[in-house]
């Protein structure tokens, strides 16, 4: 069967049309991470398109940054072994462990405190995403109309993105063309984006 991970030129620029022209600001969204080895970097790909292999961490991190070089990693180092540990690998597919960090009250969008930390195994095809893998350990997943990562598991239950003030209040809406991440956020890879394609395409796949 084939795989459909390609956004849509609409959806994408609707994303990247403001990114050249946003002011400086500050954005509350869920970030993408590889860990090498006890290290979390910032994902080279999005989610749609890296392919993690058997026995990577990869983690999501709920924060409010101001772009790729300030966001916060998600706490904490996994380790493969102890997350997968009771996950037996399987002929011709692959373990990956993946750590959710769902930030403080600070990051939350109402001040509650938000669900702790999750650490889980995803057993997939050798040749599934880093999204198609997240589909399969942390459902509900949540997008935006332009096909941004919205919630993971179901948080937070309202909000895609949004601007926020210095204050860590949510800021007015931007206006159409000024909307959305950064450009520092978007060049961590459009992560994001491209999760969201991702997504619906496993939706569509699961009600086929």
């Amino acid at each position: 069967m084939k795989r459909l991970v390609l956004v849509p030129l609409a959806a994408l620029l609707a994303v990247l049309g403001g990114a050249g022209t946003a002011h400086a600001g500050t954005y509350r969204y869920w970030s993408f991470w590889e860990q090498d080895g006890s290290a979390w970097s910032y994902a080279r790909q999005g989610a749609g398109t890296a392919r993690p292999g058997d026995g990577d961490v990869v983690g999501f991190r709920f924060a409010v940054s101001v772009n790729s070089a300030d966001a916060t990693k998600p706490r904490g180092a996994a380790d493969f072994a102890a997350v997968c540990s009771d996950t037996a690998a399987e002929k011709g597919r692959k373990r990956v462990a993946f750590v959710l960090d769902f930030g403080t009250a600070r990051d939350s969008v109402d001040g509650s405190k938000p669900p702790g930390q999750r650490s889980v195994c995803a057993v997939v095809p050798q040749d599934a995403t880093a999204a198609d893998a997240l589909a399969e350990v942390a459902e509900p997943l949540r997008f935006g109309q332009s096909g941004m990562l919205c919630a993971i598991a179901g948080y937070p239950a309202v909000g895609c993105g949004e601007s926020v003030s210095s204050a860590g209040k949510k800021a007015a809406p931007a206006p159409a063309s000024d909307s959305g991440p950064s450009a520092g956020l978007i060049a961590g890879g459009a992560a994001v984006v491209l999760l969201g394609a991702a997504g619906v395409w496993q939706a569509r796949r699961r009600r086929a």
